[in-house]
C-alpha cells in the first residue's frame, strides 16, 4: 500500500546528505586554494631535489582531483536529486566520489613509496633551506583548506565503524581525509627536512617517504572499505537490524523472514521487511509503528502475509 502522509514516508526520493550545498561550496573552495599551490610544491621539489616536498607536491596534485571529484559529486547529485533514473535517489554518488578517491590515495601511496625507496638506494642532493621554507608554507595551505572543510562533522575521517557511520557523508569524508593526509606529509617533510639542513641527516628524507606512504595508504583502505560497503548495499547498522527485527516481533507479534537495512545517503537509510502475522494488518499499520521507533528511516518497503494458523 502507498502511503498518503508525505512525512518520513517521503516517495521523491530526495535522499541528500543536510547542509549538502554547503559542502559543495566548500569542496570547491578547498579544491581552488590547493591547486593554486600544487604547481609551486611540485616545482620547487623538482628544483630542489628534495623527495620529502616532491612527496607531498605530488600528494597534493591528487587532492586538487580528489576536492574537485567531491565537487562535482555534490553537484551530480544535486542535479539529479529528482530523477527517476536512480531507484532509490542520487545520494550514493558521494559515496563514489569517495570510493575514487580512495583509490587515488592508495595509487599515491605506492608512487611515493616506490619513488622514495628509489632514493635511498641512488641518494640525490638536496636543497634543504629552499625545500623547507616551501614546506612550511604548503602546511599553511593544507591547514587552510582543512578549516574550509572543517565542520562539526569532521571526526569522519577516523570513525571507520560500520555500524556508527549511516549519517557520514563519505564524500566530505574523503576530501577532509586528502586534506589531512597532505597536512600530515607537510609535517613530515619540515621535520625531515629541517634535520637534513641543521644535522646532515638526509637519509631521514627518502624514509620520511616511505612512513608518510604507509599512513596514506591506511586512510586509503579506511576509505575503501567504508564506501565500499555503502555502494555494495551492505547492512548499515547489523546491531539495529536486530533491534528492528526484535521490536517488531514483540511490537506486532509477527515473525520477520526478511528484513534489509541499507543506506541512501548521508543521514538517509532504507528498510525492506517481511512479516508474518496470524492476524490482518496494513503496511500503514507497519509504518507507523517504525515511525514512532525509527524516526530517521527514510524510506520503508513492507511486505504482510497472513497466517491464519499460525501463532
Amino acid at each position: 500500500m502507498r502511503s498518503h502522509d508525505h512525512g518520513i514516508w517521503t516517495r521523491d526520493h530526495v535522499f541528500l546528505g543536510h547542509g549538502h550545498s554547503r559542502a559543495e561550496t566548500r569542496a570547491k573552495w578547498a579544491a581552488i586554494v590547493t591547486a593554486l599551490f600544487m604547481v609551486v610544491e611540485i616545482v620547487c621539489g623538482l628544483a630542489y631535489h628534495s623527495m620529502a616536498l616532491l612527496a607531498d607536491g605530488a600528494h597534493m596534485a591528487t587532492h586538487v582531483g580528489a576536492l574537485g571529484l567531491a565537487a562535482g559529486a555534490y553537484w551530480l547529485a544535486r542535479r539529479h536529486s529528482g530523477s527517476g533514473r536512480f531507484t532509490f535517489g542520487s545520494g550514493k554518488f558521494g559515496d563514489l566520489a569517495a570510493f575514487s578517491s580512495a583509490i587515488l590515495l592508495g595509487v599515491t601511496a605506492l608512487a611515493v613509496a616506490v619513488e622514495s625507496v628509489q632514493r635511498i638506494v641512488a641518494p640525490v642532493d638536496v636543497q634543504y633551506g629552499d625545500a623547507l621554507l616551501i614546506a612550511c608554507i604548503g602546511l599553511a595551505v593544507n591547514l587552510i583548506s582543512a578549516l574550509i572543510l572543517k565542520d562539526d562533522h569532521s571526526h569522519h575521517g577516523h570513525d571507520h565503524t560500520p555500524g556508527h557511520s549511516h549519517g557520514h557523508d563519505n564524500n566530505m569524508r574523503a576530501a577532509y581525509v586528502h586534506v589531512l593526509a597532505d597536512a600530515a606529509t607537510s609535517v613530515l617533510a619540515i621535520v625531515v627536512l629541517g634535520a637534513g639542513y641543521y644535522f646532515g641527516l638526509g637519509i631521514l628524507d627518502p624514509i620520511s617517504g616511505l612512513v608518510g606512504a604507509f599512513v596514506i595508504a591506511s586512510w586509503s583502505y579506511g576509505l575503501i572499505r567504508d564506501s565500499a560497503m555503502v555502494l555494495l548495499d551492505a547492512d548499515a547498522d547489523p546491531e539495529q537490524s536486530d533491534e528492528i527485527r526484535a521490536f517488531l516481533e514483540s511490537e506486532l507479534k509477527a515473525r520477520i523472514p526478511d528484513l534489509h537495512l541499507w543506506r541512501l545517503g548521508p543521514g538517509h537509510r532504507g528498510l525492506i521487511v517481511s512479516l508474518i502475522t496470524p492476524d490482518a494488518i496494513s503496511a500503514e499499520t507497519v509504518k507507523a509503528t517504525l515511525r514512532r521507533q525509527y524516526p530517521d528511516l527514510s524510506h520503508v518497503t513492507v511486505e504482510v502475509a497472513v497466517c491464519d494458523g499460525c501463532t
